[in-house]
């Protein structure tokens, strides 16, 4: 497990409990010694490093024997776990009084009549106070009390009821100002104390140390406090970024920079910036190659919140190697330029283009672009770059200007001007197609003769009167949606009145209903029935000026089982929904599904239901999503997600409007009153003619049919023509018809 994860101090401790009580002999004790090694590596604990020096004390064979070499190991032992947990407040005056402890058993194996020994190893012990008394300790007192006793041992008079007497001055100095410090600091741990406090409470009570420790400007006091703060709170990635943040600006040690970002990246694997800081420290200790390559490789397999991290690390592994190669210059470790190539190549089939914004791609591979000029020498990898990115995203006049950017940059006119032949005619959005032309005439009149500008003239002119009628017959079309949403509100109190009609038909027993749906003659809410039967169901919708082909003839009967399944079909209606509880979300990318909205909403909470729109004949999405939520509170929490990026597209999400909704489906359904017949003609020019008129008017029998043809009558009218159907649709295939939208627009434009 402990490849993978980092594990506790307290499964630290219980790992080597469970290894020392089942295993024995040298061998068994080297492998224990080097679970320690790796145990205290990971997070300060103090009870692990006391664990440890009681265990080679009891088991070091060479320790227990008080050997040179055993003796040694064991004070350089010490003096690590005085380095790592020595400056802890609460905790750290253990490690102090064991090491003392140690120098103290080793005095009395000394022989008496060896005084020069003795002399040494009683400075060595004196030396041990007097540093616990300059560091900031709980129960300071204690201590000197301690050493007091201790120097009366040694024959050395003192006054007791003196707190000083016998302790040199700049001791006396050092430790008061050692209690100053202490006295500075026992508010923050008295917080740290309190078990009663929350997590994140205890959280913040860290920060605020440490921003205490900071000021202060020691660098080792700071250092231990981080250590017991990630040791507490492994996984908060604040935290570990303020840690590695403030080594990088003080510190700056190697092996402890490299120890402690291969501990946040082993916690917080999901944070980019971490990996990103780590590549670049290691880039400053000027870690080897095949360090900086192991690392980069262990980030790719992490999973980051978004692509924008996955090519951060992309764009700082090309960074470090673009440095490197420039200050290379002869030496024999010189990189191979096919390295950045590779990176580079890797980063476009890892990031396509619907999972990053345009900016990044654009900034992607015009960096690339630009080394494979400059660095690699190869002007036709730089353009091969470019023409990539054409063939993916060509619509995109970003990606063309940026082409043509950088041929002229480097100087090569004819080359950029042939860009512009190029794309010059093409659509883009907004006013793409308007901007690259005057963008065309702009670099003609800066770099190009008279010549090269008449031309460009020429070919520009044509396509900007294009465009200008284009947008000329664009704008009634925008006109008539306007004057269709102030019109559609008259018929507000209509559609009211209508769901309240469909509502109570929908409660009526079978037996009513179907009784209801036998055919019955033909009458003007017949043809209103069909119209919104047509636009409901997957018939299609009869297009803006255009007529719709018929059968040519008709036969007498139809069977009953015909019957019922077509008045089934004219009985289904489109289903409404209230939309007071919901999410309109716009600009979606077309790749995305149902599921991707399920899990971009699931830090909300409350999702009922997803609607994703879809275009009724092929299928495909729209680009535009209802989402349905349980209660207010949860719809809050997804409006504010606007602007959030789904699948590299920028979501707008709103609060769906129910009036919105009515005044659509009104316009879509009703009549708007202006009194005029929709007629469809067949091949031998018979037609079928509806009038429209006004609610009232369509109550009465305002239904021509003119020839033989009966397409979209009602049964009992198509029955009285003597012919079916079933019979009229075989005769051939009828056109379908368009949304209600379309059929609305068609209405109102005669």
């Amino acid at each position: 497990m402990n490849e993978r994860f980092p594990l506790s101090p307290k499964m630290w401790q219980e790992w080597t409990k469970d290894e020392i009580s089942l295993s024995e002999g040298l061998e068994a004790f080297t492998e224990i010694e080097k679970l320690y090694e790796r145990g205290v590596q990971e997070y300060l604990s103090v009870p692990l490093w006391y664990d440890y020096i009681n265990f080679l004390q009891e088991s070091d064979q060479s320790v227990s024997q008080c050997s040179p070499s055993g003796i040694s190991k064991m004070r350089n032992l010490f003096e690590r776990a005085l380095t790592a947990a020595g400056l802890h407040i609460v905790k750290g005056s253990k490690i102090w009084e064991a090491y003392r402890e140690f120098e103290q058993a080793i005095l009395l194996t000394i022989d008496d009549n060896n005084n020069e020994e003795k002399a040494k190893q009683v400075q060595r012990i004196r030396a041990l106070f007097h540093r616990q008394l300059s560091v900031p300790l709980v129960d300071l007192r204690s201590t000197l009390m301690d050493c007091k006793s201790w120097e009366g041992e040694q024959g050395n008079v003192n006054d007791i009821n003196s707190d000083f007497d016998g302790i040199p001055s700049n001791v006396i100095t050092s430790h008061q100002k050692a209690i100053e410090m202490y006295n500075a600091r026992k508010q923050y741990e008295d917080q740290l104390s309190n078990p009663d406090t929350s997590d994140t409470d205890r959280l913040q009570q860290f920060k605020n140390y440490l921003k205490f420790e900071e000021s202060s400007g020691d660098p080792a006091r700071v250092q231990i406090l981080y250590e017991r703060a990630v040791a507490e709170f492994p996984i908060s990635s604040d935290l570990w970024l303020g840690y590695t943040s403030y080594l990088d600006r003080t510190l700056k040690v190697p092996d402890l920079l490299k120890s402690v970002y291969s501990r946040a990246t082993r916690n917080c694997t999901w944070v980019g910036e971490l990996w990103v800081r780590y590549l670049l420290s290691l880039e400053r200790i000027h870690a080897s190659e095949e360090e900086l390559s192991a690392v980069f490789e262990q980030s790719l397999q992490c999973r980051f919140p978004s692509f924008k991290e996955y090519l951060d690390l992309f764009l700082t592994r090309v960074d470090g190697l673009r440095r490197r190669m420039s200050i290379a210059g002869a030496k024999e470790d010189e990189l191979d330029y096919a390295l950045i190539r590779d990176t580079f190549q890797r980063a476009v089939e890892y990031l396509s283009p619907q999972l990053v914004s345009c900016d990044d791609l654009l900034h992607l591979h015009a960096y690339w672009a630009r080394l494979e000029a400059n660095l690699g020498k190869d002007m036709l990898a730089a353009r091969g770059v470019w023409e990539n990115l054409l063939k993916k995203s060509g619509s995109l006049l970003e990606v063309w200007l940026s082409y043509i950017e950088m041929e002229t940059a480097m100087g090569h006119i004819n080359e950029a001007r042939s860009i512009y032949k190029r794309c010059y005619s093409k659509r883009f959005p907004g006013t793409g197609s308007e901007d690259i032309c005057h963008s065309w005439l702009r670099f003609e009149r800066e770099y190009g003769t008279l010549d090269d500008l008449d031309l460009a003239v020429k070919k520009v002119t044509p396509r900007l009167q294009e465009l200008m009628i284009f947008k000329t017959q664009q704008e009634p079309k925008k006109e008539l949606m306007l004057s269709s949403k102030r019109e559609s509100s008259v018929s507000t109190n209509t559609q009211k009145k209508r769901k309240i009609s469909k509502m109570s038909s929908d409660k009526q027993p079978p037996a009513k209903r179907k009784k209801e749906n036998a055919p019955k003659p033909a009458e003007a809410s017949d043809v209103d029935q069909i119209r919104a039967t047509g636009n409901a169901n997957d018939t299609g919708a009869v297009d803006k000026g255009e007529v719709a082909t018929l059968p040519k003839a008709a036969e007498t009967t139809a069977t009953n089982k015909e019957a019922v399944g077509n008045s089934k079909i004219m009985d289904s209606k489109p289903k409404f929904y209230n939309d007071q509880c919901t999410a309109f979300i716009s600009n979606l990318s077309l790749e995305a599904s149902e599921k991707h909205l399920q899990e971009f909403f699931s830090d909300c909470g409350g999702v009922t239901a997803v609607r994703l729109l879809r275009d009724k004949f092929t299928g495909k999405s729209r680009g535009l999503a209802y989402v349905d939520f349980s209660d207010d509170e949860h719809l809050a929490t997804a409006i504010a997600k606007n602007k959030q990026k789904l699948l590299g597209r920028k979501l707008s999400i709103a609060r769906s409007d129910p009036k919105q909704s009515h005044k659509r489906s009104s316009t879509g359904s009703s009549s708007k009153g202006h009194g005029q017949g929709v007629r469809f003609r067949n091949d031998r020019n018979r037609s079928v003619e509806v009038s429209e008129g006004t609610f009232e008017e369509r109550r009465g029998n305002n239904v021509k049919l003119m020839g033989k043809n009966t397409f979209a009558a009602p049964r009992a009218v198509a029955k009285s023509h003597g012919r079916s159907i079933k019979e009229a649709k075989m005769d051939g295939e009828t056109e379908k018809l368009k949304s209600n939208d379309e059929f609305r627009d068609m209405l109102l434009k005669k």
